[in-house]
């Protein structure tokens, strides 16, 4: 009996830790997949004297980005959207969270004004204040320096 009752004793329930294990896997696989869903075409524009966003802060958890190359595409997450689409995605992010979320508009810097105030305009027709621009600050890959040195050059 004394056998029986050690052996009992010594018993560890292994679920929960493997539930824990699954929800940190799900967790970080969702984070990567969003962090890197974005428009690689975009050529963002040069400004070293604007104010520097970290990525990976709280306030651009909430921030809605938007993508929009230098053809007039729009894209969220690397979807293209079109202006009704776009539409109700910043309704529907408002009516969750009201109007104080962010939107990051990323326009290529070779895009006409008229393609990225496409977005300018759902975001006002939506009551969205909170609307920011994404600029390089300071150049750190050889082809975003090769292509900033390019511009000035042609200037």
């Amino acid at each position: 009996m004394a056998r029986k009752r050690e052996l009992e004793e010594s018993a560890l329930d292994m679920t929960p830790m493997i539930d824990c294990v699954f929800q940190l896997m799900i967790f970080f696989i969702v984070t990567i997949n969003v962090s890197e869903m974005k428009d690689e075409d975009v050529r963002l524009e040069l400004a070293p004297s604007g104010p520097e966003i970290e990525s990976g802060t709280e306030s651009d958890v909430s921030a809605l980005v938007i993508d929009v190359n230098r053809r007039g595409r729009i894209s969220l997450n690397n979807a293209t959207l079109t202006t009704q689409q776009l539409r109700g995605i910043v309704r529907g992010r408002r009516n969750r969270q009201g109007n104080t979320f962010q939107v990051w508009i990323r326009g290529d810097t070779r895009a006409h004004h008229v393609m990225i105030r496409r977005v300018m305009d759902v975001c006002t027709d939506e009551g969205i204040g909170k609307v920011s621009f994404v600029a390089v600050k300071d150049p750190r890959t050889p082809a975003q320096k090769e292509f900033f040195a390019r511009r000035r050059r042609s200037r």
